[in-house]
């Protein structure tokens, strides 16, 4: 198996930890655009933001997606990577796309566990189960668009990951 694997979806729906399970079972690469991002440009996404607003920082993640696309790898993306329709034609057309999907519900309570409110700002100002309930409105038609493949990840990390290798492998 030759190929590049992204994972969409919200903050919080586990693209970095299951992402980095797929990669080591497929001893694959693994790569976060958050991360990387952060790394190179030694600003965290509130600092890029606040300096370049919504418009520069999603700029820079498109070129951050192209960067990191090589063969073997896996790559956990941005929750709002897909709201650019040039990154989701570009991950369809150049790997596999897994969705991570969870319910409004299901992402807060794991975002309140660890918000990590420094490195990711608000996106509206709303408390945290209202403003998953609206970008997974906002966004749940892009993250569709976008994957091969839908995962439902309100479940066992072992039981997604099987899921996962069944989906790569079919």
């Amino acid at each position: 198996m030759n190929q590049t694997i992204f994972l969409v979806g919200a903050r919080a729906a586990g693209k970095t930890t299951m992402g980095k399970m797929l990669a080591n079972t497929l001893s694959f690469s693994f790569i976060d655009t958050d991360c990387y991002l952060l790394e190179t440009t030694k600003k965290t996404v509130a600092e890029i933001v606040e300096k370049e607003g919504w418009e520069g920082f999603r700029e820079r993640e498109s070129k951050v997606l192209v960067e990191t696309t090589k063969p073997n790898r896996v790559i956990a993306t941005g929750g709002g990577m897909v709201l650019a329709e040039h990154n989701r034609q570009f991950m369809r057309q150049n790997g596999t796309v897994l969705f991570l999907s969870a319910s409004a519900e299901t992402l807060a309570a794991r975002l309140m566990k660890d918000p990590n409110v420094a490195q990711r700002p608000s996106l509206t100002g709303l408390s945290i189960v209202d403003e998953m309930e609206k970008v997974l409105n906002d966004r749940l038609s892009l993250y569709h668009d976008a994957a091969h493949h839908i995962l439902d990840v309100a479940q066992e990390e072992s039981k997604i990951l099987s899921q996962m290798l069944s989906l790569l492998s079919a």
